[in-house]
C-alpha cells in the first residue's frame, strides 16, 4: 500500500475513534491528532489533549493505540501526548459541531477572543438568548448554559483558543 493510502487509512480510522466523554465525535474531528508517523509498519500518532488535566487521555490513547493495530498492514502502534502544540476548539471539524449539536452540547462560539464574554445558540432550538448558568460543567471543557426561548438547559464547549500577544 503506498504511503499517502496508508495515510488515508489512518485517517478513516481516527474518524471512528470516539472521544470517551463526547459519543460519535471522534479524536480526529476534535482537532487532537497532530501528527502522523509511518515507519515501516509502525505508526506513531502524537496528539494534542484538549485539557492537561483530562481524566480520559489514558482511554483515548489505549483506543487510538487499538484501532489502529486492527488495521491489516499496522504491526504496532504508538501514541504520545504533546504539551508543547496547544489546543484551540478552532480545530474542531464542522462534522463534530453538528454531532455535538445532537447530544444537546452546543459546540464553542466562532472568532471568540480571549477575554471577552461568549455565549452560544442554544442546541435544541437555535436561539441565542441563553444565559450562562455556571461556567464549570461535568467536564473542564464544558459550561452550564440555559435557553431563555425553550426553557432548556443544556452544556456548550468551552472557548479555548491561543492568544497572541502583540
Amino acid at each position: 500500500m503506498e504511503e499517502k493510502k496508508r495515510f488515508i487509512a489512518i485517517e478513516a480510522v481516527l474518524r471512528t475513534v470516539d472521544d470517551p466523554e463526547l459519543p460519535t465525535v471522534s479524536v480526529f474531528d476534535l482537532g487532537m491528532i497532530h501528527e502522523v508517523v509511518i515507519t515501516g509498519n509502525h505508526v506513531a500518532i502524537q496528539m494534542v489533549p484538549t485539557f492537561i488535566g483530562c481524566p480520559a487521555l489514558d482511554f483515548i490513547e489505549r483506543d487510538v493505540k487499538q484501532a489502529v493495530e486492527a488495521m491489516d498492514w499496522v504491526e504496532s502502534c504508538s501514541v504520545a501526548f504533546t504539551f508543547e502544540e496547544k489546543w484551540s476548539t478552532d480545530n474542531i471539524t464542522d462534522v463534530a459541531k453538528e454531532r455535538l449539536k445532537k447530544h444537546g452540547i452546543s459546540p464553542p462560539p466562532e472568532n471568540y477572543q480571549p477575554g471577552e464574554e461568549w455565549t452560544v445558540d442554544c442546541p435544541f432550538c437555535g436561539s441565542d438568548y441563553t444565559s450562562m448558568e455556571n461556567v464549570f460543567g461535568p467536564t473542564a471543557c464544558r459550561s452550564i448554559l440555559y435557553c431563555i426561548a425553550c426553557k432548556n438547559p443544556f452544556e456548550a464547549m468551552k472557548p479555548v483558543v491561543e492568544y497572541v500577544y502583540e
